[in-house]
């Protein structure tokens, strides 16, 4: 039995778990070149950070005038995602370290992504968070993806949890704003700083602004604990 109780974590994947931005934005870069848009920059990508990737290849086409259909978009940036994925991810020491203090209590694990399932498992295996993370969701299996909380009720479905018992790892504002409308607790750990102070994060139950540079297992774990009690 859990030292958590009835607490079921879930995991963003993207900025929270593994530090795969870099590559978002690198598929990202390729992919628009590709169809003729050769200026993509970082601050572009930004505005994309936490929507899952086919809402950001539908914005896209409407952004740039693209004529291609979305699934050809989706496919493309998808393959050079997985290109990126299999040879260059890291996860971040401290979530992997979270990731196997929760898993050796026996709290229930998940992780819900708007990256295409493939992408998921590619980067699990990769990091070898797969070890511990065997239940997954991606916003290509719900209707819809973040801000809307489809995909965290889906894992809290999977997990066998109710939503109300769940906890959710996130740090993009989308996804806070997710986990709220799903009716989870959040510990948002924001990816970019300077979003520290965008309202969804407001909603986050545990805001750890200094992003991952600031998060720890160890104060993660105590907070669940003392949360846990507090409930």
């Amino acid at each position: 039995m859990s030292t958590l109780g009835g607490i079921s974590v879930i995991f963003d994947l993207d900025g929270t778990l593994v530090d795969s931005e870099p590559n978002y934005y690198e598929a990202g870069r390729r992919t628009l070149a590709e169809y003729g848009v050769p200026d993509f920059g970082w601050a572009d990508h930004e505005g994309y950070v936490g929507i899952s990737t086919r809402e950001t290849v539908a914005d896209w086409r409407r952004r740039y005038g693209l004529r291609a259909p979305v699934e050809e978009l989706l496919a493309v940036k998808n393959r050079h995602y997985l290109e990126l994925a299999r040879t260059s991810v890291r996860a971040y020491p401290q979530m992997r370290a979270f990731v196997e203090l929760l898993a050796d209590d026996g709290v229930p694990l998940a992780v819900a992504s708007g990256s295409s399932p493939e992408a998921i498992e590619a980067i699990l295996a990769r990091t070898g968070l797969d070890a511990w993370l065997h239940t997954t969701v991606s916003a290509d299996e719900v209707t819809e993806g973040k801000p809307a909380p489809d995909v965290f009720l889906e894992a809290a479905r999977r997990l066998g949890a109710d939503p109300g018992d769940c906890v959710v790892l996130e740090d993009a504002a989308p996804g806070a704003a997710a986990a709220h409308a799903a009716g989870m607790r959040c510990i948002a750990v924001p990816y970019l700083a300077a979003q520290a102070d965008a309202p969804e994060f407001a909603t986050a139950d545990l805001l750890v602004r200094g992003g991952q540079a600031e998060f720890t297992a160890r104060a993660a774990y105590e907070w669940l604990v003392r949360a846990d009690r507090a409930a």
